[in-house]
């Protein structure tokens, strides 16, 4: 009897040492990035994880549903961690700190903030474990954990011819003649190169001119044909590839280059791309006032991925679902969109596209706006405000006053201007994504200074003293330009473009025409309508109706005209006036044959 019982106790306790070890791991309990997280590593002697993500991330969700999920994971993370999981979306400052390192990110922090690991993409159970148990066992800061030294800006506003060319030598090798694009593994429409590529088609580059109409063309395989839209990248060179998230910053910039590459070849595929774009904006990502939200997923679900999703027609997607929307509405991405918008309107004349334009405009700034002419990134930000919120509506404000000759809106684009001066600007040079981190220890003791930030504000504020006339704001290109044209920014590999586009725009006037005439005058409107049509990305467009009062920047004095008329500027030196408007493309191309360098 006694041999039985203890038999049968030996089978229980084996059975329930069975269930014990294969019972489900314990979730997770990410928490926030808050104002305590390290008071309480330190607290605790605990690293920080931090699993930095986006909402239409594939290998974000695989990750969080395969790695994170692991027993030895979850019981590392437990016994000596404090996980966090961030949006990056949705924090702009710590997307611009650790963008480079791909999402999903994963950085881990030392209980004081230093960076101990930094490193990009998805990592396998096995890989993470092995990961976690080597911090524990020796936490000094790996070789990803390098941190860019700091940057010592320029002395001269405008780079060396020198660097010039050797930075240009490098954009044109870096080009894939075979297939189109920039790069050795991905394929999408990078945006600093191809406005790089389209302004240098603008001075009559035929090699730039090949470049663009390969890329764009090529680009046309990352377009959704049912709905509309561009999938973020190919990871394939020819294109055929699609990795199938929907961003906003790939349908803003594509939306706005394909009409611009419209407005200069009139190729009817650039027209529908843009379109495509608009259409699935309008139709998909419109909240019902008007603004727009901020991404699409890749795939229905894990069992449901894009490619099999996205080969179906209409029917049969919606047969299977809607794969998940980010309905965050975000300034920066509204400015964005805005933008592109603009650049339709500007190429077809469409009024329904200007008028959607002008609705997201108008929720965003009174929804957005913050005291002193800013805006914030949502409704209820951690941290900022964020740089690129009002670099973004500032430039769409400029964008629209150019569309509409509404002097309001450049008045929001120079009290957004002034707003940045005054928070962002670092006396060291650069601008800030921004001054109020929610941590201020270890690698957050240091401001982060973002390079494409830098390259769109530096760039904003050039267009905004050329047409506002305020030397503050060429006194801010010109300290942006300082710290992109650094020894350190200049030698940075993939951020050629942008300090290539700024340091070209800094350096030369914009195509400028004004049309003198009333708002209600039909010619006056067409000829308005016209110079908005000329295929120039980098311009300056006026109009002047005397009943509104003197011009806001009244740097050239037109003549009373009795009949509306144009004319196109260049060094202050102004043509003939242009009553036709089909004669007013001639007559600007004579002009900007005269432009000089600025001083």
């Amino acid at each position: 009897m006694g041999s039985i019982m203890i038999t049968r106790f030996a089978s229980c306790l084996a059975l329930l040492m069975i269930m014990v070890t294969s019972a489900p791991a314990a979730d997770i309990t990410w928490g926030p990035w808050s104002k305590d997280l390290f008071d309480r590593a330190k607290a605790s002697n605990k690293f920080v994880l931090l699993d930095l993500e986006a909402v239409w991330c594939h290998w974000c969700h695989v990750m969080a549903a395969t790695t994170y999920k692991d027993p030895k994971v979850t019981d590392l993370i437990a016994a000596r961690y404090i996980p966090v999981r961030v949006d990056q979306d949705a924090n702009p400052e710590l997307s611009a700190r650790y963008g480079d390192w791909g999402w999903p990110a994963t950085i881990v922090f030392a209980p004081d903030g230093t960076e101990i690991v930094k490193l990009p993409g998805y990592r396998s159970p096995e890989a993470m474990a092995s990961l976690l148990q080597a911090i524990i066992d020796d936490p000094s800061p790996g070789p990803s954990a390098f941190t860019l030294p700091d940057v010592t800006p320029a002395s001269a506003a405008l780079l060396p011819a020198a660097k010039r060319a050797e930075m240009l030598a490098g954009w044109q090798e870096g080009y894939d003649k075979d297939n189109g694009g920039w790069g050795d593994v991905h394929r999408f429409l990078p945006a600093d190169a191809m406005d790089l590529t389209l302004s240098r088609v603008a001075d009559g580059d035929k090699a730039a001119e090949t470049m663009a109409r390969q890329t764009l063309d090529a680009n046309l395989k990352l377009l959704d044909p049912v709905w509309g839209g561009v999938y973020q990248y190919s990871d394939k060179l020819d294109w055929s590839s699609p990795h199938y998230e929907k961003i906003m910053s790939y349908q803003a910039s594509n939306m706005r280059q394909y009409a611009q590459g419209f407005a200069r070849w009139q190729t009817p595929s650039y027209l529908a791309a843009a379109d495509g774009i608009r259409r699935y904006l309008t139709g998909m990502m419109m909240s019902p006032d008007g603004a727009f939200y901020t991404s699409q997923d890749a795939d229905l679900s894990l069992t449901v991925p894009g490619r099999d999703f996205y080969s179906k027609d209409d029917a049969g997607r919606r047969a299977l679902g809607m794969p998940r929307i980010d309905r965050h509405v975000y300034a920066r991405e509204n400015g964005w969109v805005i933008s592109g918008l603009a650049a339709l309107y500007s190429a077809t004349g469409d009024a329904a596209v200007l008028a959607e334009a002008e609705r997201a405009h108008a929720w965003i700034v009174a929804n957005r706006s913050l005291p002193g002419g800013g805006f914030s990134h949502d409704a209820g930000d951690r941290g900022g405000p964020f740089l690129g919120d009002s670099v973004a509506m500032g430039q769409a404000s400029l964008d629209l006053y150019m569309a509409t000759g509404n002097r309001q809106r450049l008045l929001t684009a120079i009290a957004t201007g002034q707003f940045i001066v005054a928070t962002f600007r670092l006396d060291a040079g650069g601008f800030v994504t921004t001054k109020t981190d929610v941590a201020t220890v270890g690698a957050f003791a240091k401001p982060v200074v973002q390079f494409d930030e830098m390259a769109a504000a530096t760039r904003f504020f050039n267009r905004l003293n050329r047409t506002s006339g305020k030397a503050e704001f060429r006194a801010a290109a010109e300290h942006g330009m300082r710290w992109l044209g650094s020894d350190v920014v200049t030698e940075l590999p993939g951020y050629s473009a942008g300090v290539l586009l700024a340091d070209a725009e800094v350096g030369i006037e914009p195509m400028h025409v004004t049309v003198v005439g009333a708002k209600q005058d039909a010619k006056a409107l067409q000829l308005h309508r016209a110079a908005l049509a000329l295929p120039a990305d980098y311009r300056r467009i006026d109009w002047w109706d005397v009943s509104e009062g003197p011009m806001d920047n009244p740097d050239v004095q037109y003549p009373p005209m009795e009949t509306a008329a144009a004319f196109a500027c260049s060094n202050r030196i102004c043509s003939e006036p242009v009553s036709d408007a089909a004669q007013l493309a001639k007559t600007v191309a004579r002009m900007l044959a005269i432009r000089k360098p600025a001083p």
